[in-house]
């Protein structure tokens, strides 16, 4: 099984309306600690963003931060990471992470963390990296967008190749070993007439 170093984790800078988005912002961030898998995520103190940092950092992992000037002025950075990469634009941020992560989780948030998983995974089904991408689904917080994702293929808009890229567990340990085993996908992106 491949090791991963590192993993870049999208997350909400809220904490969300269930406690247990929270929870297992720290459970990740506590395997990630225990595996000695860096994090690399947003910079952040707050929401669920800062609860994983802080997890990773209290059991003794490393936290990589990178975040744009703008959110730093406003105090958002986490000022206890092992490093903070203050850099100027979201875009500059998005590559950097992206360039910096083996492997992509997205754990429970809003359209930023929408955003910031499918770039890397439509880059995952472009070819431009070969990175696995992978969703913790937390008390079926992402069951709508699985369900969403099979549709698409059923419409003939996402080869089912391309549609099991996107992982899903409800673990922590789960997850990263089925991102750690992942394979990259060879199917073009563009469907033939058989596959629709």
């Amino acid at each position: 099984m491949p090791t991963l170093t590192s993993v870049a984790v999208y997350c909400g800078s809220n904490s969300g309306a269930d406690p247990a988005f929270e929870l297992a912002a720290v459970s990740l961030g506590r395997t990630l600690a225990k595996r000695g898998i860096q994090l690399i995520y947003g910079g952040g103190h707050v929401g669920l963003m800062g609860a994983i940092a802080d997890a990773v950092m209290e059991n003794g992992g490393e936290g990589r931060g990178v975040i744009t000037e703008a959110l730093q002025a406003k105090e958002l950075a986490h000022l206890g990471l092992t490093s903070l990469q203050v850099v100027g634009t979201m875009h500059e941020r998005k590559a950097v992470m992206a360039d910096a992560a083996d492997a992509f989780i997205m754990l429970p948030g809003g359209f930023g963390t929408f955003d910031e998983f499918f770039e890397v995974v439509t880059w995952t089904q472009l070819g431009i990296h070969a990175k696995p991408c992978g969703i913790l689904d937390v008390g079926g917080y992402f069951a709508p967008l699985g369900a969403m994702l099979d549709n698409a293929v059923s419409a003939g808009f996402i080869h089912p190749a391309h549609r099991d890229m996107v992982l899903m567990d409800d673990s922590p340990t789960g997850l990263l070993d089925s991102l750690a085993a992942w394979a990259p996908v060879t199917v073009s992106k563009w469907l033939d007439s058989a596959d629709r």
